[in-house]
């Protein structure tokens, strides 16, 4: 019991938590699956996965994110809804609560890295409760060497408490669900949700507020490369995008070697990975459509949340009963055509990712550098019915700036400003992909082909689209190829792919009224040759 003592006083440094059971420190995968199975955490699939539940959680629960009000910091931060402020006294009691839990239970510690590139990384160490939460972030994150584990020190700290129920009457907060961010003191805690997703974005969002004022734009973006005859490193590709339009999917590409699905920094020395794993959204996925990731989710050492799988451990990904955000989470490595530096050059092109449920949007538009400031601050996508609980059978439009207003700490203009001159500087050519519906709104019309998407990403990738003749939409402005080698005319003008055009024009004027009404919440913050590039209503 003392070595395990002294152990934990290790693992524990700085965290205010002094262990009265087994501290469990820098596990390796196959030590913290069988801690996960012994505390009856989970089970395992056929193909050795483990297999878990989050309970009540089953996506982030952005009512229940706090940001502590600290006067060094209050001036900066973009209070709102998800950026809630919580006074110090209250963070305090929180706090104060979750470590005597803590200190109660059988723990499990990680150290680990945000950041692929050592001049702008953030180290990060995980108390948690839970064995299956701390190979999460084993996978989500970089592991650092074992040498680099010997004196190290954490940047930032995470509580994590996902069975602890915090008190509204007591630690000020709207539930028992709490996931506070003190950036003064840099703790985060996080206290009533099982949810592996809480993890991995409170340090995105730690990203988006560090790296802003080391000349790094954080982008919520996937990124792979190209690679040359000689093998070398060639021209990056970022995709941005919400969840459920694609990162994932497009950015794992056999010919193009993966950097990472999810968070990036770019800055002067190129394009940078947070992370060492990826996080992707199985509800029906296809080996045929989506291989890489496909072989990922059936191996051992990925964590899948919500997963539904028969007597045997067979997977079911078609089911979606527990909920549609059903997840996979696997080291990057499980990409086979991934680059393990996790780091690429200056950006060729940036390709934004919608998925329009209402069906009007082209499967691809070039945009202009105004315009593509446009779409990044407008963030739009559309949830459908049974993605998220309370949508009702008509599509909901959702603008999320930036393509990521939940984990923003600063406002957006600060991002803005940013892509704005990183495009300027390095000449990236931008795009506009329309992942979502065609021919009709959801219920209607059809989802876009992954084949017809991808077969225009690639037009992008090779520079065979930056020549085509384009014709400028009149709805949205936009500006569509007139032809692509493969894909059909009525694909690339989606008005043609409406059995009903009258009706096309009604719900395209919708739109364009709902990106009107949007843009007046940001419009002030912008310069004119966005203003100019702003969807309208014709005269």
């Amino acid at each position: 019991m003392a070595a395990a003592t002294h152990d934990a006083s290790a693992a524990l440094a700085g965290t205010h938590v002094f262990p009265g059971r087994a501290v469990h420190a820098n596990l390796s995968t196959p030590q913290l699956v069988a801690h996960a199975l012994r505390r009856n955490e989970g089970t395992l699939s056929a193909d050795g996965a483990l297999v878990v539940r989050t309970g009540a959680h089953t996506g982030r629960s952005v009512a229940d994110k706090f940001m502590v009000d600290e006067p060094e910091v209050s001036a900066d931060i973009w209070w709102r809804h998800g950026n809630q402020k919580l006074a110090p006294r209250h963070y305090a009691v929180l706090k104060s609560r979750v470590q005597g839990y803590l200190q109660g239970q059988e723990l499990f510690t990680q150290d680990l890295y945000a950041g692929a590139d050592p001049a702008h990384r953030v180290r990060v160490r995980l108390v948690s409760t839970e064995a299956w939460h701390t190979l999460f972030a084993r996978n989500m994150f970089i592991r650092p060497d074992p040498a680099e584990l010997a004196g190290f020190t954490p940047d930032y700290v995470i509580l994590h408490a996902p069975r602890f129920q915090a008190d509204p009457a007591i630690d000020g907060v709207r539930s028992a669900t709490a996931i506070v961010v003190s950036l003064t003191e840099r703790v985060i805690v996080i206290a009533g949700s099982e949810y592996g997703g809480e993890i991995k974005k409170s340090i995105f969002g730690i990203m988006n507020w560090t790296l802003p004022a080391e000349g790094v734009l954080p982008m919520h973006c996937s990124a792979n490369v190209s690679r040359t005859a000689d093998g070398s490193p060639g021209e990056v590709a970022l995709f941005f995008g919400l969840s459920g339009t694609g990162k994932t999917t497009l950015s794992s590409d056999p010919n193009r070697p993966l950097i990472g699905d999810d968070e990036h920094g770019w800055g002067p020395g190129g394009v940078f990975n947070f992370e060492g794993g990826c996080y992707a959204k199985v509800i029906n996925l296809s080996a045929e459509a989506e291989p890489e990731i496909y072989a990922a989710t059936h191996r051992f050492g990925t964590v899948l949340e919500n997963v539904v799988t028969d007597a045997q451990g067979r997977l079911d990904l078609a089911d979606g009963s527990l909920t549609e955000n059903t997840r996979s989470c696997y080291p990057i490595e499980f990409i086979p055509n991934c680059d393990l530096s996790g780091r690429g050059g200056q950006p060729r092109n940036v390709v934004m990712l919608t998925a329009d449920a209402f069906g009007v949007l082209p499967p691809i538009s070039r945009l202009s550098p105004a315009q593509a400031m446009y779409h990044f601050l407008s963030g739009y996508t559309a949830k459908v019915a049974g993605t998220e609980k309370g949508l009702g059978r008509e599509p909901q439009a959702t603008f999320s700036t930036c393509f990521g207003a939940p984990f923003l700490p600063r406002r957006p203009e600060v991002y803005g400003a940013m892509l704005s001159d990183l495009i300027a500087r390095h000449g990236a050519d931008c795009w506009l992909v329309n992942t979502g519906w065609t021919g009709g709104a959801y219920g209607t019309g059809s989802r876009m082909s992954i084949g017809h998407t991808r077969a225009l990403l690639n037009a992008v990738l090779d520079g065979s689209l930056k020549h085509a003749r384009y014709v400028r939409d009149p709805f949205f402005g936009l500006m569509l190829p007139q032809d692509v080698p493969g894909i059909p005319n009525e694909v690339l003008d989606p008005r043609q792919a409406w059995s009903d055009q009258a009706a096309y024009d009604r719900a395209a004027a919708d739109l364009v009224s709902r990106f009107e009404k949007n843009f007046a919440s940001f419009q002030g913050g912008v310069t004119e040759d966005v203003k100019a590039a702003a969807i309208r209503a014709a005269a």
